[in-house]
């Protein structure tokens, strides 16, 4: 379900199917009707998962840190710093992968220097 997710811009307004669609796959699985009343937490410590939205964000935080560490010539580690030129569309513009990414270094106490070190990078995303 989260193939390619590291790329993915999520804002609120698909998280909430997301998550609708998890639920519903954690209730399949366990065997539980919504008639039972139980809380999602319990059955997805039951099957001893995450929630989906971490999982993004650790997508998220993993791939950022694995282009940081590229050489400053790789050409992915280029493209982050790109402006597409050109005139924007009227109205709020979408949040850019970047600037979500940017909101999950901010919710875990990260910065662009701590993905220097690699073990340290994984122990961070993974401790949230």
């Amino acid at each position: 379900m989260l193939h390619g997710s590291e790329t993915w811009p999520v804002g609120k307004k698909n998280e909430v199917p997301l998550h609708w669609a998890e639920m519903r796959m954690v209730t399949w699985m366990c065997g539980i009707k919504l008639q039972d009343r139980i809380p999602s937490n319990g059955l997805r410590e039951r099957l001893g998962i995450d929630d989906k939205i971490s999982v993004l964000q650790q997508n998220r935080l993993r791939c950022y840190g694995h282009v940081l560490q590229q050489e400053d010539n790789d050409w992915v580690k280029k493209c982050m710093d790109y402006e597409v030129e050109g005139v924007r569309p009227r109205g709020r513009p979408k949040k850019t992968w970047r600037e979500i990414v940017e909101k999950d270094c901010q919710a875990c106490g990260l910065n662009r220097d701590n993905a220097v070190d690699r073990i340290r990078w994984k122990k961070w995303i993974r401790d949230d």
